[in-house]
């Protein structure tokens, strides 16, 4: 598997990208999984990663949607949505620092969430377009 850089990643605002059927999801968490890894699927999918976790035959982003060789996260052209995760990290919040993950683009729908690399599903959670949904993952104290 790659490995991955997060150099520059952090606590700090996140710019959330939502309107019409795209919406955001912020997952509180405890201080615990500071820099643990969250990672996201449509409920009821089947993930699709390659063995090297990376490369899988074809493009993303704006020009492949507009070809239809590809697809941009979880709305695009893919019969298996690829394997998205975010960090946990603290942020400021208006009563202190807390931690959570930010997931700043979804398509509307329901997900299963896991701890990476292969915890099972902890938390499922509807997400709507135009919206940012708060969910607490199940060990946060509340």
């Amino acid at each position: 598997m790659g490995t991955e850089d997060h150099a520059g990643v952090g606590e700090g605002t996140v710019l959330l990208d939502i309107g019409g059927d795209i919406g955001a999801l912020v997952v509180s968490t405890s201080a615990a999984l500071d820099g643990a890894e969250i990672e996201i699927v449509p409920t009821g999918a089947t993930p699709h990663a390659d063995p090297d976790g990376w490369s899988h035959g074809h493009a993303h982003g704006p020009a492949a949607d507009a070809a239809g060789t590809g697809g941009a996260g979880f709305g695009g052209r893919h019969h298996r949505p690829h394997l998205l995760h975010v960090g946990v990290h603290q942020r400021p919040g208006a009563s202190g620092p807390r931690w959570a993950a930010v997931f700043p683009e979804l398509h509307a729908g329901t997900y299963d969430l896991r701890l990476r690399p292969d915890g099972p599903v902890r938390l499922s959670v509807p997400v709507t377009g135009g919206e940012v949904t708060e969910a607490v993952w199940p060990d946060h104290p509340r």
